[in-house]
């Protein structure tokens, strides 16, 4: 009987259109890892590298594989639950898979299906150990969207809860950044790769007052951890727009020291203008308020640094307030920089 299998709850990931701007992926770890690295694979041409995560060829050559993908421009994937079963020295696996596959013309198809995977068992190989790779797998088209096209079970196990094709794209936007931009493996464990997600209710400012209030979704994905400071990208679904990374306005400032001396006292602060950034230092958002807040600290008593509030209104946050403490001084004696004063 197949059971779920812990490692790989769910892994889901975009990948760009050229093979310059994908990080190089070579993971088989897991049925999603190896899944990933597969399909990182194609979109980086490295038809080779694909080819070898297959146990039997999967086409009747390496050129007839390699045409199959000629105006393919990008896949994304979205995996679901490895179900696992164990034999004699072998642990084999199924996994839901959905993919989106981009072509030249800018059309895309969506594709559903499982892989069946074999791992042996490390514990008990020889000189020959052979690590995880496909076996088979089984694609067909699909008329569903990316995040509602996963198979609801593989070959004769159990089927599986239905997944939320929401949270389902917001996490796969989400990996597609974090390549890149995040550094989520070392310290994060499986709490922290599941975002926050919260729901809220908003009207555009277009919106007549009797009109029923709109739905948003909100999640927030941990991106860094360090020693005092940790960050976090937020990504807001609307019916409008989808699931979309969300970019935050802050104030570039410039700060003037008494005597010129970053360890004095601060003469003033400079306000130089606006510019704006996905992730955000040390936040949280509160369903209360309906504000995200942060605090960077420049160092880890906390004295110097900067804050800001942002406000959820007409679907979309706006800056509403931001202070820097830009001394050194064991104090928090922060300056209000920006003050639109309409945060709680």
């Amino acid at each position: 009987m197949f059971r779920p299998a812990l490692a790989c709850i769910l892994a889901a990931t975009a990948f760009p259109a050229f093979a310059q701007d994908a990080d190089y992926i070579d993971d088989r770890s897991s049925p999603a890892a190896l899944m990933r690295s597969l399909y990182n694979a194609i979109n980086r041409r490295e038809y080779a590298r694909a080819w070898s995560y297959f146990a039997q060829p999967p086409a009747a050559d390496l050129e007839a594989y390699a045409a199959g993908y000629a105006d393919t421009q990008n896949v994304e994937l979205i995996t679901g639950l490895a179900r696992e079963e164990g034999t004699a020295g072998s642990f084999y696996y199924q996994l839901p898979v959905a993919i989106r596959a981009q072509a030249g013309d800018g059309s895309a198809r969506v594709f559903s299906g499982c892989y069946t995977m074999r791992l042996q068992d490390p514990s008990v190989a020889g000189d020959a150990f052979e690590p995880m790779h496909i076996e088979s797998a089984t694609l067909r088209p699909s008329d569903a969207e990316l995040g509602e096209a996963l198979p609801r079970k593989c070959g004769d196990g159990e089927e599986l809860p239905q997944l939320d094709p929401v949270a389902e794209r917001a996490k796969a936007i989400f990996d597609a950044a974090a390549v890149e931009k995040c550094d989520i493996a070392p310290a994060f464990d499986a709490e922290d790769a599941e975002p926050d997600n919260y729901t809220l209710t908003f009207r555009y400012e277009h919106d007549d007052d009797d009109q029923p209030e709109r739905a948003a979704r909100l999640f927030r994905f941990l991106c860094y951890r360090g020693a005092y400071n940790e960050s976090h990208l937020y990504y807001l679904f609307t019916e409008d727009d989808g699931v979309q990374p969300l970019h935050f306005a802050k104030p570039a400032f410039d700060i003037h020291y008494v005597d010129d001396d970053r360890e004095g006292a601060v003469d003033h602060i400079a306000l130089e203008g606006f510019s704006a950034t996905a992730d955000l230092v040390n936040s949280a958002f509160d369903p209360a308020t309906l504000t995200i807040t942060e605090f960077s600290k420049w160092r880890g008593v906390g004295d110097a640094g900067a804050s800001g509030t942002w406000q959820f209104k007409a679907g979309t946050f706006r800056l509403v307030h931001y202070a820097v403490d830009g001394s050194y001084d064991g104090e928090i004696n922060p300056e209000v920089i920006v003050d639109y004063e309409s945060a709680p």
